[in-house]
């Protein structure tokens, strides 16, 4: 029998209504414990400028992919859920026949995920450290260039996931936006980001996010009655406070003092001043900035901010306090807390050439915010497995820390 194809296409969005409702009926996928696996599509081979293309394959050779031991080891842990950033970047520059290809992938490590009963959060993750396909150029506004190709690529991630079956998979359509907390303009941007994901998708859980880097501060603006057309939704924030603790030895941060911070104690009462500037003073000389040298400026600076944290005396009460503001926000909006992802956490660890906090304060950290979070009901996803920030022992011998396991509620995998 065949129909015309008016009737299948007036059958098509009838089908796609009911489906779209009966998804809002159910709400969005629930979470609980997670961990991000950043690089897997992350750290690329873009060629310098004046170019704009990257190297093919575009993602490095050597960087640290999971591999299905690592996923069952990680949910025999107790993970339930993972986070799956993947750069834009490489996937819009691509010429048809390769873009196909890395969709193929990204979609490959979801039903590899999907495979060792794991929930997907699967997250677009610009890359500010490129020298073009950047936050700015593919959200920096409404007519940034490269937004079009942004808005596709969602929309075709979208309907990609919603295959897989919308009730083990949502899409997180960007990280850390980094207009100001409550723009005008990051609502315009976000409604278009999410619509690009439902017009594809109608059932797919999608996630929601406050401005200014996925603060909590940028999360307080946020209207969520003005996304409701967009549910099933879920809410993110990330959560790094205090930064001078998390990011201590971070030679990434901005502020010249962070590569040689170390021995920042948590909480603060558990040293001293004296015994973390001593420390700072051996690490500078080791980085050939000696304090009552080259380094004296940034030596002063560092002297300053660490007096502030110890004036402060920061403890788990100072994380709640941040975490309030949450639950907060929740009751304001009418958001459950299960519905509120606190995306990323987490502290730089030593090693592997970073000096930063001593193992049972970094431990102690996380095991705080962990609880914290876990008493306002909010899900969390640790960052990360891998790198300076990885629930890893090193990235070779691919063995969970116990000291993070545990720090983290979970249980050794055996």
């Amino acid at each position: 029998m065949s129909f015309s194809r008016r009737a299948v296409l007036a059958g098509a969005a009838g089908a796609a209504l009911l489906g779209r409702d009966r998804a809002r009926a159910a709400g969005p996928i629930v979470l609980r414990r997670g961990i991000n696996l950043w690089p897997w599509f992350s750290l690329t081979r873009e060629f310098p400028a004046p170019r704009t293309d990257y190297d093919w394959p575009p993602f490095q050779l050597d960087r640290p992919v999971p591999t299905a031991r690592d996923l069952g080891q990680l949910r025999r842990a107790g993970f339930d859920f993972v986070r799956i950033p993947v750069d834009p970047g490489p996937i819009v520059a691509a010429a048809p026949h390769e873009r196909a290809i890395l969709l193929d992938q990204v979609m490959a490590a979801v039903a590899l995920a999907l495979g060792q009963d794991f929930t997907v959060v699967l997250n677009l993750h610009a890359n500010a450290a490129t020298h073009h396909w950047t936050p700015a150029h593919f959200f920096g506004s409404e007519t940034a260039p490269g937004f079009p190709a942004y808005l596709a690529l969602i929309a075709e991630l979208a309907r990609r996931l919603a295959l897989l079956g919308p009730d083990r998979v949502a899409l997180e359509p960007v990280n850390e936006p980094f207009q100001a907390c409550g723009a005008a303009e990051w609502e315009r941007l976000q409604k278009r980001m999410l619509g690009a994901a439902r017009s594809a998708a109608p059932g797919l859980t999608l996630v929601a996010t406050g401005a200014c880097g996925s603060m909590i501060a940028g999360l307080e603006p946020l209207q969520a009655r003005a996304l409701a057309a967009f549910e099933p939704l879920l809410f993110t924030f990330h959560f790094y406070e205090p930064y001078l603790f998390s990011h201590q030895g971070a030679k990434w941060m901005s502020e010249p003092f962070y590569p040689a911070l170390n021995a920042v104690p948590w909480p603060a009462s558990r040293g001293t001043l004296e015994a973390t500037l001593a420390a700072v003073r051996v690490r500078m000389a080791e980085l050939g900035q000696p304090a009552t040298g080259r380094g004296a400026a940034t030596y002063r600076e560092t002297e300053r901010v660490l007096k502030e944290y110890f004036d402060a005396r920061p403890d788990r009460p100072f994380i709640e306090g941040y975490l309030r503001n949450v639950r907060a926000w929740s009751e304001r909006e009418g958001v459950a807390p299960g519905r509120i992802l606190m995306g990323e956490f987490g502290a730089v660890r030593t090693g592997a050439g970073i000096a930063a906090s001593a193992p049972a304060d970094r431990a102690r950290y996380v095991r705080d915010v962990r609880m914290s979070a876990e008493a306002l009901g909010f899900p969390w996803a640790f960052w990360n497995l891998f790198d300076s920030l990885g629930l890893l022992v090193d990235d070779v011998s691919r063995r969970p820390d116990p000291a993070m396991i545990e720090a983290l509620g979970l249980t050794m995998p055996g």
